[in-house]
């Protein structure tokens, strides 16, 4: 039996030279567990292969070590490596390191993507050869404009890497991906090895699953599991009317929130990033930083970042944060929350809870790197409630919801699993562009086999692939040819001009609100009809969608709202919700929380005792109000919602459903007792519910980019499988009390 030090021996002994001694000149002693483990199954298999451990423990080296070593063995001059990043700043970072490691190797180097000059893609379509680091859009971009040039350049294509996998199952622009790897596979008539890394995922296998499809290869998983977590982690909590403590520097008359004023020191001699949830958030954030910092006669060390920025302000951020002899702090979105090296950095705040046990991982990974501990700061900031409002107005549901998604994962390691979709059908409707767009033209049959064999389309059927293609024919996104093949249209041919067209993502698009003629102001997404929010301080119930002149129509109602806009704020699972409600009944101290967040905490756990909004899922709120706990997931709820709305109006008199989070349900009955509400509610719940009675009519859910091109049928169906979850249902009415 080979001892793990041969083993290390042979693993080091097959790296090429240049590896070897990059590894001698960073002093390392050892190859780390990843490196070994990864490095057998590249040299030693023909695998697949997803690679996980914590950030900072060798991922990137664990897959490139063992790849550039086999480019250099076999003395490779075509293009072997493709690298695929969902970010330009982590290919930017990643492409640094790389031309460091190769330089004077022979083995060429080449980044793609929107902001690269495009005298080096030229000289990568004329002759690609060595690594390639590109984003998923480049890629799309290459498919559809040098359809002739993909064989020979992708010719001794020998490995994919797909950093940041975590990212990718079941949103569109990983199945884009998978579609674009496909897609390469067919045009060179084999399948290339996938290389998956994350930090920060779950159950691996199904990563692995994911990675391997249409591949028909095993999957190998390399995971070294955290041994030990050791955080510095804290939350502390504020309302927004508590006056900062004193403060010498602070000039006479100058008045700030506390909640800001104590980011504000938290940070002042950190290297740091504060991440927000939301890009007018994290505007709001950098501002008030600055602010403050001009007030005190300080030196304004604030920077930004977030996909709406130029890539000059987004790189000044990134270049400050890895400056060693530079103070900087950098508010940020999730755009900061992935893999690029950004360094030293010694402390991470975070406003508000992450929406997700993935993010906080991520975020928290951003900091502690070289041999520091990571380091989190969560700050909440909650206005005081009014003396009349509802008593679950009053619990601090933010803070709970980070007490949960910390606790999960300290007590079971958990990580919220991959949701992939039945029918993504705004990506379909742009890979059907896409492909006629690089075939020039395509029978029908032979369109549906090439779509509907791909791994992202498995659960669409050919009716519907029909219906959809037949769509876009009537407006002219496709047309036909004398040989009833089909080709783009006129309408097809303007999408494709763009250089937006080729992320799947959505841009930030926005429609306009109208009560007539008059216009109220916009929101990010389309409520359903009948849904009700809050706009420019009135409320407004939805009348109609017009989505081709991006409009919605509202009348005004009497009432109010939690929330100014409905917006996509991310989905919380399940499981995060039903730990919230432990954390509500449990009667245990949490070592990361501050005085103030402790305190905030114990009013909310006597709250909950002496409602018992834990113990009866339903309550009764007076003047024939009810308040509903659901104690489920985004999905959850908002299938619950539809269930109340449609199934259980008419029969049990309910109006005015309404939910503006994943926490509570509220609406009105005519009188009656909760529990007969409730036994009600159950009884029509265990008649067989089909989700096509859970959406009306006149809906028209535009969720992703393209939707809106998509026959509303077709819409209705998606959404009934894949934003619906009669499961969720029935398993809250087995389980109510």
């Amino acid at each position: 039996m080979q001892s793990s030090k041969d083993f290390a021996s042979r693993v080091f002994s097959r790296f090429a030279p240049f590896i070897k001694d990059h590894i001698y000149s960073s002093g390392w002693s050892e190859l780390r567990s990843v490196q070994l483990e990864a490095a057998k199954v590249i040299f030693f298999s023909d695998d697949d292969l997803v690679i996980t451990s914590a950030t900072a423990s060798g991922k990137t080296e664990a897959a490139f070590f063992p790849i550039l070593s086999l480019m250099a063995e076999r003395g490779d001059s075509d293009m072997s490596v493709l690298y695929i990043s969902p970010l330009k700043s982590l290919i930017n970072d990643q492409f640094l390191r790389m031309e460091q490691l190769l330089d004077g190797t022979g083995i060429e180097l080449c980044r793609w993507h929107g902001d690269v000059p495009l005298s080096v893609k030229r000289r990568f379509l004329k002759n690609g050869r060595g690594l390639v680091q590109i984003t998923p859009e480049s890629l799309e971009s290459l498919l559809i404009n040098h359809p002739n040039d993909i064989p020979r350049l992708f010719a001794g294509l020998e490995f994919i890497v797909l950093d940041e996998i975590h990212t990718l199952p079941g949103r569109d622009r990983g199945e884009q991906t998978r579609c674009i790897i496909e897609r390469i596979s067919a045009a060179i008539g084999r399948d290339p090895r996938r290389i998956g890394l994350s930090a920060t995922v779950g159950d691996s296998s199904a990563y692995a699953q994911w990675l391997s499809s249409g591949s028909g290869r095993k999957c190998s998983v390399v995971d070294i599991p955290v041994e030990s977590i050791r955080w510095r982690l804290a939350m502390e909590h504020f309302y927004s009317d508590s006056e900062p403590e004193a403060d010498e520097e602070r000039p006479e008359g100058y008045t700030s929130d506390a909640a800001a004023e104590y980011i504000y020191k938290a940070v002042l001699k950190k290297k740091s990033i504060v991440f927000s949830n939301s890009r007018e958030e994290t505007e709001h954030v950098c501002s008030t930083l600055r602010q403050i910092a001009k007030k005190r006669g300080h030196d304004d060390i604030f920077y930004i970042h977030h996909g709406n920025l130029s890539a000059a302000i987004r790189e000044g951020a990134e270049y400050a944060l890895k400056d060693d002899g530079r103070q900087a702090v950098a508010c940020a979105t999730v755009t900061l929350e992935l893999g690029i090296d950004i360094g030293r950095l010694e402390r991470i705040v975070n406003v508000e809870s992450p929406n997700s046990v993935t993010s906080f991982l991520q975020r928290m990974g951003r900091s502690g790197r070289r041999d520091m501990p990571p380091e989190m700061l969560m700050v909440f900031r909650e206005q005081r409630a009014l003396p009349q409002a509802p008593f679950y107005q009053l619990i601090p549901w933010q803070l709970i919801q980070a007490i949960a998604v910390v606790q999960l994962y300290l007590e079971e390691r958990w990580v919220e699993p991959p949701r992939p979709k039945a029918m993504p059908l705004s990506l379909l409707f742009h890979q059907i562009l896409s492909n006629v767009a690089s075939m020039g033209s395509i029978p029908h049959k032979r369109l549906g086999q090439r779509l509907l064999r791909q791994s992202a389309f498995k659960g669409i059927s050919g009716a519907a692939f029909s219906e959809l293609v037949s769509h876009m024919v009537k407006n002219n996104m496709l047309s036909l040819d004398d040989k009833n093949e089909l080709m783009i249209g006129e309408k097809g041919e303007k999408l494709l001009s763009s250089y937006r067209f080729y992320a799947v993502f959505k841009d930030n698009e926005e429609f306009m609100v109208r009560e007539g003629s008059n216009e109220i102001g916009t929101v990010t997404s389309v409520p359903p009809v009948g849904d009700r929010f809050a706009l420019a301080g009135r409320v407004w119930e939805v009348l109609e969608h017009d989505v081709s002149r991006r409009t919605v129509f509202v009348k005004a109602v009497d009432g109010k709202m939690e929330v100014a806009w409905p917006g996509d704020y991310g989905e919380i699972h399940t499981k995060i919700v039903q730990r919230m409600k432990r954390v509500l009944t449990e009667d245990c101290d949490y070592p990361y929380l501050c005085e103030n967040a402790k305190k905030r905490l114990e009013d909310a756990r006597a709250l909950a005792r002496s409602t018992k909004m834990t113990e009866r899922s339903l309550l009764s709120l007076g003047s024939n109000s009810y308040v509903l706990f659901p104690w489920r997931g985004t999905v959850g709820v908002r299938t619950l919602k539809r269930f109340l709305k449609h199934r259980c109006a008419g029969e049990l008199k309910l109006s005015s459903v309404e939910s503006t989070n994943c926490f509570y349900i509220t609406f009105k009955c005519e009188g009656g007792d909760p529990r007969l509400i409730l036994e009600g509610m159950a009884s029509i719940a265990s008649q067989d519910v089909n989700p096509w009675e859970l959406v009306g009519e006149r809906e028209y859910p535009v969720k992703e980019k393209f939707d809106a091109n998509v026959p509303q049928r077709l819409l209705l169906e998606a959404f009934c499988r894949d934003e619906l979850d009669l499961e969720e249902l029935n398993d809250f009415f087995k389980n109510c009390d």
